[in-house]
């Protein structure tokens, strides 16, 4: 993991950012030699709604139909 020292980050912010979007490798942000930050690259997981429970849920039957006929429904009565 890199090491980069405070003043160096703040001076080269931007480029550090990019650096580690494209290698993927932290980089730890020290002052006076102790770790005070660690600058890590984003996950690649998507966090779209649809689709997400793939694969983890089975749909069996008719999900559309109502459970009930709509003669039951007290609404319409």
């Amino acid at each position: 993991m890199k090491k980069i020292q405070a003043a160096q980050f703040k001076a080269r912010c931007l480029a550090v950012m990019e650096d580690v979007r494209t290698t993927k490798e932290p980089v730890l942000i020290t002052k006076r030699g102790e770790p005070m930050a660690k600058l890590v690259p984003p996950d690649d997981s998507s966090d779209d709604f649809i689709g997400r429970l793939e694969g983890v849920v089975k749909i069996i039957g008719d999900i559309e139909s109502p459970v009930e006929p709509p003669e039951n429904w007290k609404a319409l009565r």
